[in-house]
């Protein structure tokens, strides 16, 4: 008799086993007789040590040519069990007994999630002082909703482990507001009583302060859609009026944690505002200073709920390179992968490995100093690696990155199949001479569909179990063999929830019960995975044991639209608008070079040249991508790069004075531009999904769809279109906007679809001063939150 088993025909199913699943075991013999018998015996280690033993009885199923089948079931055994079996069998005339390859009970894959969280530097560096010095109002309002509530999520989740990845320029632009009393622009127009507002300031605010979602930081609030209507309609404010609008724009970016009671700091404050959403209205002078006061109390306690979170060990707390730069493009950006047709990379090139370096020490400085330790990973700029910056983040102590499957799909000589969850799961050790790194690959789809798909579903708890199910189906029940594998999602952890209902908060909470309670998926931290928890079964995945990625790929996480498939960096550069900013920053940080200045003794000239590195700038140049307001961001890249030359007390070149991108008249519901000049284009905005009807006089009509505008990776909040540069024999453009949003009734104030008119007419070069910007076409309207 011979008997055989972990075969093609007789395999065990499932591979790898979960705790509290039972254990199917096929077992074939060989020749058919009668009276044979076949049994295992299992010996289980627990992970106290103990071990037990017990015998099990297989079933004969079915004869197959000259071979019969058996099988039997084992188990349900426990988390970080070991189980070893032996398959035993007699015939009339022998004894066979085959031992088979042991296992251990644990999840079917680990899961390395990443949330990442950044804003580019909004400070003008050439102001006086830090109050006032802030242009837009992004840091804070995300740090009341997003920078602190993230990190507070897990202690309601204490056996979730997770990543938060924070960026050096977003971490000090807090400081600045909690240590160095910075404001914005927006916060000065809330300090200010409304009754003191000159008619410029309270103009500001009617025209921004309702920048937020719609449907679900609007509308949910009374006070504040009767607000918006009133503004909408044209109808007049009075100082009450004026005064609920600055409590209700900061209210509404309130985490729902704070909205709806009170919360313990971990600065061992507590605050809530609570009470003033439950007022509503007539709010007074003092409200507004008190409420402002529950900011301040949460931008001070981001950075140690994070540490406190981090020595626990439930979370790892990941960091980019200051500024967040594309890195290969610091090194040399003739080495750019450009492949859009009639694209090329800028003339003269820009190549300042020095600086690549300084942006990733100066990271790890920052991170030490305010945590408390080094960090272990960093999440590139974008995801942006090559082969070339490998040694930039072994030389600062840096042990894993993470990018994306593309990068992996287009490394090595013949690329790597990412398709495959073998292949795809796991980390890799990326060498460029003696540096060694290692590099996880998140998947792109999971990431998107948090991004973008799971807040249109009604349940949320159906949304979460619907990921879950991916994971699953895709990763966990399809990798092969017994060596464990991690699954790597990483995607924004602010932007995207404006799109959610409260704040994303079900959605989160679903999410989180889900991946506690699984015993098929085990979350970790990327640090984690690569030292071992020994509490929680985890062994060491050290770097020597990793696979090697060869050649890596010189991409992104995004392939640019238009060009050859594959992961890029053409989002950042190519454009005659992209290559523009990349000369003038050539040439100041050729101008520095040339002055003989160094970081030392010309510290903020090189602050200014670092910041104006940045990805954010770039991300907005070119056609690929619109912010909505690409004129701000073009405004602040070329502010940074004046202060370069001011720092060091010398006049700016001219160029930086021209504009880079073509200025945009932008027409919103709270900001209806009523008089445009030809020529100009008319940038329509709203927070809705819809389409946009217009013709000009009484000619025919045209209807399209509004396209998103903002971040792909950072969700999106508007929608925009742009029209023009509008004819100049034409007296009138008419507008009419259809809601298209897909959790709306259509009973709401986007949806009443009047026709909206905006004169085309030449208009004065300089404002009388009775007369308001809107009136010229100015574009006024700031950038829609990153």
């Amino acid at each position: 008799m011979q008997l055989w088993h972990s075969t093609v025909d007789a395999p065990r199913t499932p591979n790898r086993v979960s705790a509290g699943e039972w254990v199917t075991l096929t077992v074939g013999t060989w020749p058919i007789e009668p009276g044979q018998d076949v049994w295992i015996t299992v010996g289980v280690r627990r992970r106290s040590g103990e071990t037990v033993e017990s015998r099990m009885q297989a079933a004969w199923q079915r004869n197959s040519g000259v071979n019969s089948y058996w099988r039997a079931e084992i188990g349900p055994f426990a988390d970080g069990e070991v189980v070893h079996y032996t398959i035993h069998g007699r015939s009339a005339a022998h004894y066979v007994e085959t031992a088979a390859p042991p296992f251990e009970v644990g999840p079917k894959l680990n899961v390395a999630l990443l949330w990442h969280q950044h804003q580019p530097l909004y400070r003008d560096l050439g102001h006086a002082n830090p109050r006032g010095s802030y242009t837009q109002p992004w840091v804070r309002l995300h740090a009341i909703r997003d920078y602190y509530a993230m990190a507070h999520l897990l202690l309601e989740h204490p056996t979730l482990h997770l990543t938060i990845n924070l960026t050096p320029v977003l971490l000090s632009q807090i400081l600045d507001y909690t240590e160095q009393g910075a404001t914005d622009r927006a916060l000065e127009l809330t300090l200010t009583p409304a009754e003191r507002l000159t008619p410029d300031e309270r103009a500001d605010v009617l025209a921004t302060f309702f920048d937020a979602h719609w449907h679900n930081q609007i509308f949910p609030h009374p006070r504040y859609k009767e607000l918006f209507t009133q503004r909408r309609d044209g109808q007049p404010f009075t100082s009450q009026d004026v005064r609920d609008l600055q409590m209700w724009f900061n209210l509404a970016w309130f985490a729902k944690e704070f909205r709806d009671g009170a919360v313990q700091l971990a600065t061992g404050e507590s605050t809530t505002v609570s009470h003033f959403v439950a007022q509503g209205r007539g709010y007074t002078t003092a409200d507004v200073d008190a409420m402002l006061e529950e900011q301040m109390k949460i931008l001070r306690a981001v950075i140690p709920l994070h540490r406190q979170l981090q020595e626990r060990g439930q979370l790892e707390i990941s960091t980019t390179p200051f500024y967040h730069p594309i890195l290969p493009l610091l090194v040399d950006t003739d080495g750019a992968s450009v492949d859009r047709p009639g694209q090329s990379v800028p003339t003269p090139r820009f190549a300042h490995p020095e600086d690549a370096a300084a942006q990733v020490a100066l990271a790890v400085a920052q991170y030490e100093r305010l945590l408390g330790r080094p960090p272990h990973g960093m999440w590139p700029a974008e995801g942006a690696v090559s082969q070339l910056v490998l040694p930039l983040f072994a030389r600062s102590g840096i042990r894993w990155i993470a990018t994306d499957r593309g990068v992996l799909a287009r490394s090595g000589r013949w690329g790597y199949d990412a398709d495959d969850p073998d292949v795809l799961c796991q980390p890799y050790r990326a060498e460029q001479g003696d540096a060694q790194v290692s590099v996880f690959f998140r998947d792109t789809w999971l990431a998107d569909h948090i991004g973008f798909h799971y807040q249109l579903y009604d349940d949320y708890e159906t949304a979460a179990r619907a990921f879950l199910d991916e994971i699953k189906n895709r990763f966990a029940r399809r990798v092969s063999g017994d060596e464990d594998r991690v699954l790597t999602v990483v995607l924004d952890g602010e932007n995207a929830w404006g799109a959610y209902r409260d704040d994303a908060r079900p959605f989160l909470h679903a999410l989180y019960g889900l991946l506690e309670r699984d015993s098929e998926l085990r979350t970790v931290t990327f640090g984690e995975y690569l030292d071992g928890n020994i509490r929680r079964g985890l062994r060491p995945h050290p770097v020597a044991e990793h696979r090697r990625v060869h050649e890596l790929h010189a991409g992104s996480w995004i392939d640019e639209p238009g060009s050859a498939p594959g992961v890029d960096m053409g989002t950042w550069i190519g454009e005659a608008e992209e290559n523009r900013a990349w000369s003038l920053l050539a040439q100041a940080r050729d101008d520095l070079a040339r002055s003989g200045a160094s970081a030392t003794i010309a510290s903020d000239a090189f602050r200014a040249v670092y910041a104006a590195e940045g990805s954010d700038w770039f991300w907005w140049f070119g056609a690929d991508h619109d912010s909505g307001n690409d004129a701000a961001f073009d405004d602040m890249f070329r502010r940074h790069l004046r202060s370069v030359y001011r720092a060091r007390g010398v006049e700016a070149p001219a160029p930086l004075d021209a504009p880079i991108v073509p200025r945009v008249v932008i027409w919103t519901f709270t900001h209806p531009v009523s008089r445009v000049a030809p020529g100009v284009r008319l940038a329509v905005q709203t927070h809705c999904a819809g389409t946009l009807t217009w013709r000009f006089d009484d000619g025919p009509a045209w209807t399209a769809a509004l396209v998103p505008s903002g971040g792909a990776m950072a969700g999106t909040h508007r929608h925009a279109i742009t029209l023009g540069p509008l004819p100049g024999d034409a007296a009138e453009l008419k507008l009419r906007f259809r809601c298209a949003e897909p959790r709306c009734e259509r009973r709401e104030i986007c949806c009443r679809e009047d026709e909206h008119v905006v004169t085309i007419a030449q208009v004065v070069t300089i404002a009388p001063a009775d007369v308001s910007t809107e009136t010229l076409g100015v574009n006024t309207a700031p950038k829609e939150a990153p």
